[in-house]
């Protein structure tokens, strides 16, 4: 059966607390259920409405807002199973290959759709995606999906073979339940009397646990190796699609540094709950900052069609919020030298990579590159190397002019039709370069900027330096030197140099690639993208100087 709480201690505590309207009704999935989407026994969730009760109202010493549920709601965590790029992905990906049209929306469910699935898969059954699409329904399946990666997912996470293999690509394991309830781990030792709060109100345990503050929890979901196909559904390979937590375990930040450090900063001597809650020594922000500022933007301003549920300024926090971190925290740019050698202008361009990871990781669809721009006396330009157009593409590349090629890794640029782009190119078995991820078997370039303390020559094959970049002695875990050899003509000095490290979370081709499929999905998105490429890139750094000709 699926059975409702009454949940009259929150009713209680929200009025309180003077907090208006929780997000949604709440959903509970139970043992016995028989609806088809029901959990084994053991196996409950509920969604989030149940926590941002007691788990909002938090505010840190110096006055700030750091509520768990604010923060979390606007967050791509929270919208996982809203994000429309996704969804034309997953569409597109069962339009390639339909003989492979439910394994996909299951495996595309783990992760994105993680507590419908896990009830689904834990009945003998399979994910999907399109048929629980937030907005497509209001049962208890269409609930826990639309709550995307939700606080009872993560928090039910327990140690279970966390790092080794059979955990990634969604392998976690949901702790068994104890007599108390579904088991709730978290960092912080709990008491009695607090335990017996939290039970009565929702039916749950919590359990104190140091396994979720460890990189190994987000690996699980965020190491996905995917399977190509071929044309008859057969597999013929598979990929290493993101890898960040590999790419963490060969830099130096795996020594004292973990995701969460980063991605959920903490702040010092915070309640964890505004219902008797005490100040802990710290409390970790749920705000999951990583690099996709263009989809928090996205799903704010087609919020009605999306059926978002976090308000509008908090959804525009959280871009910003992602925008400032990717400006101050990611790379740093420098003019290593500058000078007008014979007639010749020559620079020196270091780029560093201030990530525990590469630089960009995640998707592949996700691409860095330096813009160069000389100009004389006069102000005119006299050289540019890497300007991005109003349509998201980028001058000189070859991959967003022509979709079968791609731009190569540099060492010298010599001309405006050369630009150093940091990314990850897919290919096809036949080498024929490709946006389709379940055709892809290896990346042709894979030049993304290294995290201190990578060593290229013994990484592993899932991280490795791919394509002319291998080769490339400037082009380690201290960073990339790029020389620019420009030849200015008549031009006149001072000359002024100004090098830009930009980053788009959406290239150019893997959003115009999905322009021929006339689905729902893909169509949607092509018509969002459309509306906003001009605002696709965003700076993560910034360095100029000025060259004087002798006298």
């Amino acid at each position: 059966m699926v059975r409702r709480r009454s949940l009259l201690l929150v009713a209680a505590i929200v009025a309180w607390m003077g907090a208006a309207a929780m997000s949604r009704p709440s959903a509970r999935q139970s043992a016995a259920a028989a609806d088809p989407h029901a959990a084994a026994p053991g196996v409950t969730f509920e969604t989030s409405d149940n926590c941002l009760a007691c788990h909002n109202g938090l505010t840190a010493p110096s006055g700030e807002d750091v509520s768990i549920g604010v923060a979390w709601r606007a967050s791509m965590m929270a919208n996982a199973s809203r994000d429309p790029y996704w969804q034309a992905g997953v569409r597109r990906e069962t339009i390639d290959h339909p003989e492979r049209a439910a394994f996909i929306e299951d495996e595309c469910a783990i992760c994105h759709m993680p507590m419908a699935r896990t009830l689904a898969q834990a009945a003998g059954g399979t994910g999907e995606v399109f048929g629980l699409a937030p907005g497509s329904g209001d049962s208890e399946a269409h609930q826990f999906a639309a709550d995307g990666v939700s606080c009872t997912l993560c928090h039910q996470i327990g140690p279970e073979r966390l790092g080794t293999r059979e955990s990634f690509v969604g392998g976690f394991v949901i702790g068994e339940p104890v007599e108390g309830g579904p088991r709730i781990f978290g960092p912080f030792e709990v008491t009695e009397g607090r335990q017996a709060l939290m039970r009565s109100a929702t039916g749950v345990q919590p359990t104190e646990a140091t396994h979720v503050e460890q990189s190994e929890m987000c690996a699980t979901c965020h190491t996905l190796i995917t399977e190509a196909f071929g044309p008859g559904g057969e597999v013929i390979g598979s990929l290493p699609e993101q890898v960040p937590y590999q790419e963490w375990q060969h830099s130096a930040f795996a020594a004292d540094r973990s995701c969460q450090s980063c991605h959920m900063p903490v702040v010092a001597d915070t309640a964890i709950s505004s219902v008797v809650g005490e100040p802990r020594e710290r409390l970790a922000r749920h705000t999951f900052l990583g690099g996709n500022f263009f989809m928090l933007r996205m799903l704010n301003l087609f919020r009605d069609e999306l059926d978002v549920i976090a308000p509008p300024d908090e959804l525009d926090a959280a871009a910003q919020a992602t925008i400032r971190q990717l400006a101050a925290d990611t790379a740093e740019v420098a003019v290593a030298r500058a000078a007008l050698t014979g007639g010749r202008l020559e620079l020196d361009v270091r780029v560093g990579n201030l990530t525990g990871h590469k630089l960009p990781t995640g998707y592949p669809s996700r691409r860095a590159w330096l813009h160069v721009v000389v100009r004389d006396g006069q102000g005119r330009a006299v050289f540019e190397s890497g300007a991005v157009s109003d349509t998201g593409a980028i001058a000189g590349n070859d991959n967003d002019a022509d979709a079968g090629r791609f731009e190569p890794h540099h060492t010298e640029i010599r001309s405006a039709d050369q630009v150093q782009i940091y990314e990850a190119i897919m290919a096809e078995p036949d080498g024929s370069v490709t946006t389709g991820l379940l055709r892809a078997t290896q990346y042709l370039k894979d030049n993304r900027l290294l995290p201190r303390g990578f060593d290229k020559r013994t990484a592993p094959v899932e991280i490795a330096v791919r394509g002319a970049a291998m080769a490339d002695g400037d082009f380690t875990g201290d960073g990339d030197l790029v020389r620019y050899r420009i030849e200015p003509g008549t031009a006149s000095g001072p000359f002024q140099v100004e090098a830009t490290l930009r980053y788009q979370t959406i290239a150019y081709r893997w959003a115009e690639n999905l322009r021929p499929y006339e689905a729902f999905e893909p169509a949607r998105f092509v018509r969002y993208w459309d509306a906003m490429k001009a605002s696709s890139s965003v700076e993560l750094g910034r360095a100029a100087t000025t060259i004087v000709p002798a006298p």
